[in-house]
């Protein structure tokens, strides 16, 4: 990944550098490399903290979702179904058919021959 500002040779650099120290002197550069270290430690830890709360957040709404889903479904399954104990009265008055067999033949007395 390059960018656009930060497109610099090795002159430029060497130019930055020589400033640093005359700006700064040697004894000083340890202590703000140690300072830029902490800085940029801080922006990472930073940026992971928040990273990670919104990625607990957006967990946290999944599970609610699909949690709210389950309740639903079950809700649903355990729901007594409205047909069952509203048969017509009617119905209930009427006497139950009986299953009448026919005789499949008739039995001849004289002889005992079934037809």
């Amino acid at each position: 990944m390059e960018l656009l500002f930060f497109d610099m040779g090795s002159g430029e650099i060497m130019l930055i550098v020589i400033a640093i120290f005359i700006i700064f002197g040697p004894s000083k550069i340890p202590e703000l490399a140690r300072g830029l270290g902490k800085f940029i430690n801080e922006i990472k830890r930073a940026s992971e903290d928040i990273k990670t709360e919104i990625n607990r957040e957006a967990d946290k709404q999944d599970r609610e979702k699909k949690l709210a889903e389950y309740k639903a479904k079950i809700e649903k399954d355990l729901a007594p179904d409205k047909n069952i104990g509203t048969e017509k009265l009617s119905d209930k008055n009427k006497e139950p058919e009986t299953k009448k067999e026919t005789p499949k033949g008739t039995v001849e007395e004289s002889t005992g021959e079934v037809k």
